[in-house]
């Protein structure tokens, strides 16, 4: 895959994280920085669980930054008063 469709993964992951955990998205910096984010997490969390998602297509990549950026939300949520 090339440069640009990470960019469209980690918009889109950002943006269906904020919605499922927020009801809205965070706009356009915000929700690319929490897909990435949310990525790296996400592969890094499925890899101790075993979890395997082929990362090499963009529903595989999609899933994870996603699952990963609903558990930064859930995590940083956790320090909101």
């Amino acid at each position: 895959m090339g440069f640009l469709w990470y960019i469209i993964i980690g918009i889109v992951a950002g943006f269906a994280a904020g919605k499922i955990m927020r009801g809205g998205g965070f706009g356009l910096i915000v929700n690319l920085v929490l897909g990435i984010i949310g990525g790296v997490l996400g592969g890094w969390l499925f890899s101790i669980l075993g979890i395997g998602v082929n990362d090499n297509s963009i529903i595989g990549s999609l899933i994870t930054s996603t699952a990963g950026a609903i558990v930064l939300l859930w995590a940083v949520s956790l320090f909101k008063k």
